[in-house]
């Protein structure tokens, strides 16, 4: 995913140009990691733009930062209300992506955070595909999904995506387009960055939250898309050989939105194409990203 800049970056309570949005270089983020972010996606449609789901993410923003003890003061609404303020600045009116951050700046040096001060920026930028839309192969990592007893899943912190980061590089030197996490007990986790779906047999699962997957909400998304289609449903959790026998496989997640899985460690899934239940999913989701769907309007908020 490429960024492609645009003219403004909010930054601390204002806007500033793409330029001048800087941090120090002992910025405790940097050195330790301790920041969480947001990735948000706001789809064109009938000449205008829309953010899917907006005020869920920055409720989820709000409480990843509270598990790191990072007080924001800036409410869902207000935070929100400068999302759009910003994509009306950069007159952004194409498929766009949405980077809210918080994070520890500068203050003290060393594994104690309190001293240095919170900082909050947004970013809005173009963007195209992250995951090829037509599927993809991946392969199981033989990096372990961290544990929620040893870092918070629930939370979308930066430092515990170093884990991504080395199953997303494995998988590319192999050759691969995504990895699959491994839970520490066993089971199917997640996508390097991605919640993942199985079917077999007209049957859909996913992994449950104890297998440390980050409760995405693309994923909560298709979950009531499942429910709607009438398909029978069951978070349990999953074991890794159960993606070779499958039906269908997909992941979800805002920036891979739904991707069908063609290929699992060099084994054809299904018939190696995207499977008809995927498909419908698919098709349903973008239905309401349009504005196809009346009955999910309230996932969308107008920009201009």
């Amino acid at each position: 995913m490429k960024i492609q800049p645009v003219e403004y970056v909010w930054m601390d309570g204002k806007f500033v140009k793409w330029n001048e949005a800087n941090v120090h270089v002992m910025t405790h983020a940097l050195h330790y990691g301790t920041g969480v972010f947001e990735g948000i996606r706001a789809y064109p449609s009938n000449g205008n733009l829309y953010v899917f789901r907006l005020k869920d993410h920055i409720k989820r923003l709000i409480n990843s930062a509270k598990i790191y003890m990072m007080e924001i003061s800036y409410t869902i609404d207000e935070l929100s209300e400068t999302i759009l303020e910003l994509l009306r600045m950069n007159k952004l009116k194409e498929l766009c992506y949405i980077r809210p951050i918080v994070f520890r700046g500068l203050g003290e040096f060393g594994l104690n955070p309190f001293g240095s001060q919170i900082q909050i920026a947004i970013c809005a930028f173009p963007v195209g595909a992250y995951l090829e839309k037509g599927g993809v192969s991946v392969c199981t990592s033989s990096w372990r999904r961290i544990p929620d007893v040893s870092m918070p899943s629930a939370a979308k912190a930066c430092g515990g995506y170093l884990n991504s980061v080395l199953a997303k590089m494995e998988a590319i030197q192999n050759g691969y387009d995504e990895a699959i996490f491994i839970d520490i007990n066993g089971y199917l986790s997640e996508g390097a960055g991605e919640n993942i779906f199985l079917v077999k047999k007209g049957v859909i699962y996913t992994p449950p939250v104890s297998s440390s997957i980050l409760e995405g909400i693309t994923r909560d998304s298709v979950i009531k898309i499942i429910s709607e289609l009438g398909y029978p449903f069951f978070e349990r959790p999953i074991l890794r050989s159960e993606l070779y026998t499958c039906d269908e496989a997909f992941f979800t997640g805002t920036a891979a939105e739904i991707t069908p899985i063609l290929k699992v460690d060099n084994r054809i899934v299904g018939d190696g194409k995207p499977g008809k239940i995927t498909n419908e999913i698919k098709e349903f989701f973008f239905e309401i990203v349009s504005c196809k769907k009346p009955k999910y309007q309230h996932w969308l908020t107008k920009v201009y």
